[in-house]
């Protein structure tokens, strides 16, 4: 076997690279290898209920759209467009593979394999089920698409201990609940603090159980993008551009990130559960005000840091104890969507024969996967590919935040600067405001004259930044 890319993973990362390639260089051919049986990655493992926290409008890949442009009119996303569920984005992976990659004869795709490694440009993997193992000569270059490491509560290994005969479930397993109509939880104790928590949150309550029913671990509060400031669309270009205007003053006038966080909390265009809890945790996870009007009718929440062991009706913590019914349901959402403290290879995506995909605007991950694809295909020499794409750092905290914000703007900077780039991201699907503006410029929209206040703001917002990155570069390197 011969190929010019060997791509290892074939989740949305990789999906979107490969996509992206395909269209910027006619002529090459690529390998995936994956370990699940259908591309997707992490979401082939996600809970049932698990959806979109970003509108489907970007996210995907470049050349296939996805989802529709139908506002929500219920529900805790009113007036927002709508949230693609785990089962619609694996079923828009699997038409993509099947519809697009593979009838164009330049994608072999080896689900159930494993990747062993590469050697004298030459790559081998295994088949999981049959323990084959089959070698592949490249042409051209290693691509690396499991830098993100996503986890999700199936998956993952748990950090703290379980009795014997402790009721314990993991989200996906809430909706078989009703096969015990009989024998159901009197009580329910969320284990978590991450958007998966959250989720959980609202299934129970919207499933009818009474918020004093539930127990919340939360052993750190977060900070949440208020979904109102993401959506796509003229209707809310201007809401977009007032956000990232908002940002850039709050970053010029705070001190810390902290400070930043709070400026931007207090009007609106951040979020939190509780008003009187100090966010010291920022995943990027997006929410609906309306969601957050649910998750306040939890009131048992328990602040102890992290649980270490759980046993029927009791939660041990380092320095404290905590009781609820014997008969409660423990719900496991601690997974963490990104190892953000893991050590991997931080560096330049572009290594000679090896490309490692990461961030080049966070949180937009397929946008980033798609441009690193652009830039292999029409620059030739590593230093400008990396010039024209620093990857963004993966902060989890809002005194870090500025660290990665920054790196995006300065990304952006160098994208408006370069034509080729410029004129194609005007185009791309998967970039929030490129095709919106675009459109509005070719109709002479009054609504871009929420621009004029973005040079003043670009102008004291990016010493700000880079002011608070400093600081955010020390404790990002310590975490």
């Amino acid at each position: 076997m011969e190929t010019d890319y060997l791509v290892i993973g074939a989740g949305a990362v990789s999906l979107a690279f490969v996509d992206t390639l395909l269209d910027e260089d006619p002529d090459c051919h690529i390998t995936m290898i994956d370990m699940h049986a259908k591309p997707g990655g992490h979401w082939n493992d996600a809970y049932s209920f698990v959806a979109l926290h970003q509108p489907s409008a970007f996210y995907g890949v470049n050349s296939m759209g996805f989802g529709d442009n139908v506002v929500d009119d219920h529900g805790p996303n009113k007036g927002l467009f709508p949230l693609a569920s785990g089962t619609e984005v694996s079923a828009y992976f699997s038409h993509l593979m099947n519809r697009r990659f593979l009838p164009s004869g330049r994608v072999s795709y080896h689900p159930l394999s494993e990747y062993l490694g590469s050697e004298n440009g030459t790559g081998t993997f295994k088949s999981i089920l049959s323990g084959k193992e089959t070698s592949v000569k490249i042409r051209r270059k290693t691509v690396d698409g499991t830098f993100y490491k996503t986890s999700v509560p199936a998956t993952h290994k748990r950090q703290y201990a379980v009795a014997e005969g402790t009721p314990l479930a993991i989200p996906g397993e809430l909706p078989d609940l009703w096969m015990k109509a009989d024998d159901l939880p009197g009580h329910y104790v969320i284990v978590g603090a991450g958007k998966t928590a959250m989720d959980s949150g609202v299934w129970l309550l919207e499933a009818g159980v009474d918020p004093d029913n539930i127990s919340w671990i939360r052993p750190r509060d977060s900070w949440l993008i208020n979904r109102t400031y993401t959506q796509p669309g003229e209707d809310f270009f201007e809401a977009v551009v007032q956000n990232q205007i908002a940002q850039l003053k709050a970053a010029a006038e705070a001190e810390t990130g902290d400070e930043m966080f709070e400026i931007l909390g207090r009007d609106g265009y951040m979020l939190r559960i509780d008003e009187s809890a100090k966010p010291e945790m920022f995943h990027y996870a997006t929410i609906s005000e309306g969601e957050v009007a649910l998750l306040r009718k939890i009131k048992n929440v328990i602040r102890h840091g992290r649980v270490t062991a759980i046993e029927p009706g009791k939660m041990i913590f380092a320095e404290a104890e905590e009781t609820v019914p014997e008969d409660a349901l423990f719900i496991d959402c601690t997974a963490t969507a990104v190892p953000f403290t893991e050590e991997r290879q931080h560096g330049p995506q572009f290594r000679g024969d090896m490309i490692t995909l990461q961030p080049l605007h966070v949180p937009l991950v397929t946008l980033s996967a798609a441009i690193s694809a652009f830039l292999e295909a029409n620059f030739d020499d590593d230093d400008t590919k990396n010039a024209l794409g620093t990857p963004s750092p993966l902060t989890d905290t809002p005194n870090t935040y500025p660290l990665g914000m920054l790196t995006n703007f300065m990304n952006r900077g160098a994208w408006s600067q370069n034509p080729k780039i410029a004129a194609w991201l005007s185009k791309v699907r998967l970039d929030p405001t490129g095709s919106t503006i675009r459109k509005l410029m070719a109709e002479g929209s009054p609504k871009l004259a929420v621009m004029g206040g973005f040079q003043e703001a670009i102008a004291v917002g990016i010493p700000g930044l880079q002011r608070l990155a400093v600081a955010a570069r020390a404790e990002h390197q310590d975490r």
